[in-house]
């Protein structure tokens, strides 16, 4: 962005042209000493200074200056200003008579003087300020290496030699001697910013709205208990640490809940949240274990609902979906667009359920308000107007000697609103030391007030766009800032809502910057195209599942969720992670179609023309299913037909209820004897196949007609030889009685041997009984 001039002059005051006369002096200073005291001349010692440039321990980094508060942060007529932190040797050498000093600079004539100044490091004589005359001091006659001291500097400010409105620069500087170099020099110096406006502005205050991120990574897995109540399943128990008292989200609601903010929600962590309040299972290793942060999540909920009534509510996308990668890697993937506009549906709901409050959803966040023609074009495509980009991204390219107003119209009903950038990413890094909190929030402060003091004849709308899961550290910095201007001294605060209704400036940029444009540091962090197929696959057989089940939003609801956080801009950091995650849903998901599946059928045997074939389908959901059809396909239909039902397409209608088998039949006939493959396959209503096939073998034993007579003619044969073995006894026994027995023991008259035609069986044994094959026109009986 082109820098935004102040529209204030340098302009000479009798105080500054003091200033720059004692620099001039204490310039000369070390010159004296060293002609004095026989040791090198002080151009030779500034040389070796320069040669140490950006070298801690040496010259004027010999002594590192850290200041841990500055109060009031920002002062006016009657206060009294205090400054206190530590002085620590970080050189070989002791230092002698050292003293801690005030050094109040002139007037910072614009935004870019603010951040040259933020830059600089050591002394340097000329351009940093001398020393207050008649300042507070802290002397340490010796500090040696390693060695650290604190002090605390207070002076009325009415001493600090201020003029009119603007952004001073403070310096808090160590003086004192070396063995090397015994005279009085600066060994150490830490800058700061004092933001001074004695009175009320005297013009329009900037309207300033701060967007407080509640922003979470992904928590919640896409499984669910095997119960009733589908007890939800986090991958670990960090969101309870983030909840609990002293934790990250616990101190962004209770510092945000006394400040003049906007709250920007992410819906997927208040679902999360909520579903913690119940029973919930942790996953553990190769196990899940019950969860026991309740009451944790249930107090965050309820400080969160008091705090955001009455207040601005934005919803993003559930799971904050990365709208960049979207853009770039997967609007050419099929589907994909679809999962944002279900992400955006769902937040409305999901956060008035939640919190009671009915949020704006008519907002989408680019990772760090980076934005390009596609990007935008996604980030509306789910019915959001209005865009948040940021200043190092549409960057004003006219000659505005001051930093515009934050809406600005980009075509097609989109406003964008614009971030200043060196606000929003004040608190980025490590705050959790004193000293850079501090530095920070007096930069903040000093920003803020330039851009006011740049053009106090228009009121402008400023936007603060900070990072979107900031430490608990840096929520408190961020606090810390936003106190110090809630007595609306040069701003006042604004809502989101209003900032993006807000008149635009007719001198802005409203040109998106091209593709090209986009930071390559942000674009290799973009969740890769292989992301959105995993993405596809996993809505693909989720929506084959979902047809066959009678109760489809315990499973819809929930996958589809969990394909939502699969697009999280929270990956950007854990891309391993991401992988590991979707391949879990995927992996689950299919765990679950595989409940409902054909039990594997041993050989069948037909022994007969025709016979039910019988097929088990088994269902370990714990609901019922419905809209299957079984189908049994035979490798030879020619030799084994099995019936179907038309109505059915072809197959069997299945239903089964949870937790239950059920036993499928079909009517088989068999045209051929012999092993045939039959394969059976389960279908949605559709004709779409679902889950694996099954193969079992169909033996054939077919008996056919002749065999039968063959099998009937041998069991009469067997019949008839009985009962002629009977009829022969009977005549012996019946011989015997009459005394004719002739005694050889078989009943045979003697020299008549086995001659069948006996007299007293005057009928000869030609009949069919006999054996013998039956006569012309004789009938056999089967």
């Amino acid at each position: 962005m082109a820098e935004a001039a102040d529209s204030q002059g340098t302009g000479h005051s009798p105080a500054r042209r003091w200033l720059r006369r004692t620099a001039a002096l204490l310039v000369g200073a070390p010159l004296i000493a060293g002609l004095l005291s026989g040791t090198a001349p002080a151009p030779v010692a500034h040389a070796a200074e320069k040669a140490a440039l950006g070298q801690t321990g040496t010259g004027s980094r010999t002594v590192q200056v850290t200041l841990d508060s500055m109060t009031p942060s920002a002062p006016v007529k009657s206060d009294t200003l205090t400054v206190s932190g530590s002085v620590t040797n970080t050189g070989k050498q002791a230092v002698t008579s050292a003293h801690v000093g005030l050094r109040v600079g002139g007037r910072l004539t614009s935004r870019t003087t603010i951040d040259d100044a933020s830059e600089r490091t050591g002394f340097t004589p000329g351009v940093d300020a001398a020393e207050l005359g008649d300042g507070p001091t802290v002397k340490f006659p010796k500090l040696a290496p390693g060695i650290s001291r604190d002090f605390t500097l207070s002076v009325p400010v009415s001493k600090l030699g201020l003029d009119g409105d603007g952004v001073y620069q403070l310096g808090v500087s160590l003086s004192g001697q070396t063995p090397n170099q015994q005279y009085d020099q600066v060994l150490g110096i830490q800058r700061t910013f004092l933001p001074w406006q004695p009175e009320a502005v005297d013009g329009k205050k900037s309207q300033l709205t701060y967007m407080w991120p509640l922003i979470s990574s992904t928590h919640l897995t896409a499984q669910t208990g095997s119960d009733e109540q589908q007890t939800p399943v986090f991958a670990d128990d960090s969101l309870a640490a983030e909840l609990a008292p002293g934790g990250r989200l616990e101190r962004m609601v209770s510092l945000g809940s006394q400040l003049p903010v906007t709250w920007v929600i992410d819906p997927d962590l208040l679902a999360a949240v909520d579903a913690m309040t119940r029973n919930y299972k942790v996953n553990s290793g190769d196990t899940n274990v019950p969860g026991t942060n309740q009451e944790v999540a249930k107090q965050w909920l309820s400080s969160l609902e008091e705090a955001v009534q009455g207040d601005k509510v934005v919803a993003l996308p559930f799971a904050d979906p990365d709208l960049a990668s979207l853009a770039h890697r997967g609007k050419d993937v099929s589907g994909s667009l679809s999962h944002l506009q279900g992400a955006t549906e769902v937040a409305e709901k999901t956060v008035d359920t939640i919190l009671h409050v009915t949020p704006s959803v008519d907002f989408a966040w680019p990772v760090d308000g980076a934005v390009d023609p596609s990007i935008v074009d996604v980030a509306t495509s789910a019915g959001a107007h209005n865009v948040i980009a940021r200043s190092d991204s549409l960057r004003e390219t006219g000659s505005l000697s001051y930093s515009p107003t934050a809406a600005r119209p980009i075509g097609g009903g989109t406003t964008a609103v614009v971030a200043d950038a060196r606000l929003s990413t004040a608190f980025e890094g490590d705050m959790s030391r004193a000293g850079s909190s501090t530095l920070a929030v007096q930069e903040f402060l000093a920003q803020s007030l330039a851009v006011t003091l740049q053009n106090t004849d228009t009121q402008r709308s400023i936007v603060v766009a900070p990072q979107r899961m900031p430490s608990a550290s840096q929520a408190q910095t961020m606090a810390s800032a936003i106190r110090a201007l809630s007595g609306q001294r040069w701003t006042q605060p604004l809502g989101l809502d209003a900032a993006a209704a807000a008149k635009p400036d007719a001198h802005a940029t409203t040109r998106v910057p091209g593709s090209s444009s986009y930071p390559g540091a942000l674009r290799k962090d973009e969740l890769p195209p292989q992301a959105f197929q995993d993405m596809r696959s996993t809505q693909g057989t989720l929506d084959k599942f979902k047809v066959i089940l009678t109760a489809p939003d315990r499973v819809v609801t929930p996958f589809g969720n969990a394909i939502n956080r699969e697009m999280s801009t929270s990956w950007r950091t854990n891309r391993e992670g991401a992988v590991v995650y979707r391949a879990g849903v995927q992996s689950y998901l299919d765990s679950l179609t595989d409940k409902v599946r054909l039990i594997q059928k041993s050989t069948a045997t037909m022994s007969g023309r025709s016979a039910t074939l019988a097929v088990t389908v088994q269902n370990q959901l714990v609901q019922p299913v419905d809209n299957l059809v079984l189908r049994l396909e035979p490798s030879s239909p020619t030799r084994l037909k099995v019936t179907t039902n038309d109505d059915a397409g072809g197959g069997q209608q299945v239903k089964v209820d949870g937790g239950h088998t059920q036993s499928v039949k079909f009517t088989a006939t068999a045209n051929a004897n012999g092993p045939v493959q039959v394969t059976a396959r389960l279908y949605t209503q559709d004709g779409t196949p679902y889950g694996d096939p099954m193969e079992f073998t169909v033996q054939v034993s077919e008996i056919t007609p002749t065999v039968m007579l063959v099998i009937a003619g041998g069991v009469l044969l067997l019949v008839l030889a009985g009962i002629r073995m009977y009829t022969q006894r009977k005549r012996s026994t019946a011989r015997k009685e009459n005394g004719e027995d002739n005694g050889d023991g078989d009943g045979a008259e003697p020299g008549h041997g086995d001659d069948p035609e006996q007299p007293s069986d005057p009928t000869p044994d030609t009949g069919p009984e006999s054996g013998a094959s039956p006569g012309p026109g004789e009938k056999v009986e089967h």
